[in-house]
């Protein structure tokens, strides 16, 4: 069964990430981090056999492929931004409830033995407010994990740009936990360093994974979009390689991307 919000239910930010999103038909063969990251949540799991799993923002069906692999469930729930994605995710799993919506808004039921999300928390409006919501719909003893990213995220891009999206830091993150009441906490930072070889093949990647520069980050009503131009550009990658360029093992000359990932296992009282 699959339930939708209409696109009118959706914010212009929300719809815009879901347009990102939807054209990014490749994401899964250049989305490399974050299917490594599918694999730590994996690997927290507390329990195999569950009996209700929901999964917030489930994309192109990353962790949902490890779900159905792994772990047993007498309930599916799996939410997706994207309706493109609503045959992907139900060949994945066949007796899953789809709910095509906006996470931070759409009722996504209680009682949940095991809520899981794989990078997709930092594309809400408001990140720390996932912890409350799941603290509503777990029941008592059950697990909350996901990963989103740190403030060092993109560092290169927010550095020569100023753009992207708000990342809460560790700090915060452990204070929203507990604050509602959630034990067992446990907190870690893995970050990779990815080489490229322009700054411009950076900005494809960013594209391919459905990231953008522009119109992702909350704004406030005298933020203006960014833009690319031909001579920003031409800016961005002379100051890319001034900054961020290093000599790779063969000694070819590289500029890095940093990816910064924030894995948070927790437990309901």
């Amino acid at each position: 069964m699959t339930t939708f919000d209409t696109v009118d239910d959706l914010s212009v930010r929300k719809q815009t990430i879901a347009r990102h999103f939807a054209n990014a038909s490749d994401y899964d063969q250049h989305a490399n981090i974050q299917q490594t990251v599918c694999h730590y949540l994996l690997d927290s799991i507390a329990h195999t056999k569950q009996s209700s799993v929901l999964e917030v923002g489930a994309g192109t069906g990353q962790m949902t492929r490890l779900f159905a692999k792994y772990i047993q469930s007498e309930h599916w729930l799996i939410n997706e931004l994207c309706t493109e994605q609503t045959a992907t995710l139900q060949s994945i799993l066949p007796t899953a409830e789809i709910i095509i919506g906006d996470a931070e808004t759409v009722d996504l039921a209680e009682n949940h033995s095991l809520i899981v999300s794989a990078n997709a928390v930092q594309w809400f409006d408001s990140p720390l407010s996932f912890i409350t919501q799941s603290a509503q719909r777990l029941k008592s003893g059950g697990q909350l994990l996901f990963s989103t990213f740190t403030p060092n995220n993109f560092l290169q891009i927010k550095t020569l740009t100023g753009q992207g999206l708000h990342y809460p830091d560790i700090d915060e993150w452990q204070l929203a936990l507990d604050s509602d009441g959630f034990e067992n906490i446990k907190l870690s930072i893995q970050r990779f360093d990815l080489p490229f070889p322009t700054p411009y093949a950076i900005l494809k990647h960013m594209k391919l994974t459905g990231v953008s520069t522009n119109q992702t980050q909350v704004k406030s009503e005298d933020t203006q979009t960014f833009i690319w131009t031909k001579s920003r550009l031409q800016q961005f990658e002379s100051d890319y390689w001034q900054h961020f360029s290093r000599k790779d093992e063969t000694g070819q000359l590289v500029v890095n991307l940093t990816y910064e990932v924030l894995i948070v296992s927790a437990f309901k009282l």
